[in-house]
């Protein structure tokens, strides 16, 4: 098993259509990804700070969720709004 923990700070005033783009994806995620066993995204105390939880059955399916059309699209929708770069954590279960 992958797990992912990305962080992402979102630019003042821009919560909502970041929420809009990000809930579409996870969405997608959810319906279509066999290989991905969570993909959630959750708020911080921090109202600019998102994080979005993944685990997936293995590196394979790590690299179809990235390759997949939606992901690239939303993903470039996403950054309009991010005050920076993700912060991408990769996990292996022990």
């Amino acid at each position: 098993m992958i797990g992912v923990v990305a962080t992402l700070k979102i630019k003042a005033g821009q919560e909502a259509a970041f929420e809009a783009v990000a809930k579409e994806l996870v969405e997608k995620v959810n319906a279509n990804e066999k290989g991905c066993l969570l993909y959630k995204l959750h708020k911080s105390d921090d109202p600019q700070t998102y994080v979005f939880m993944e685990r997936y059955a293995d590196q394979a399916a790590v690299e179809a969720h990235r390759a997949t059309p939606y992901f690239k699209e939303l993903g470039r929708k996403m950054g309009d709004y991010m005050d920076g770069k993700a912060q991408v954590l990769r996990l292996k279960e022990v």
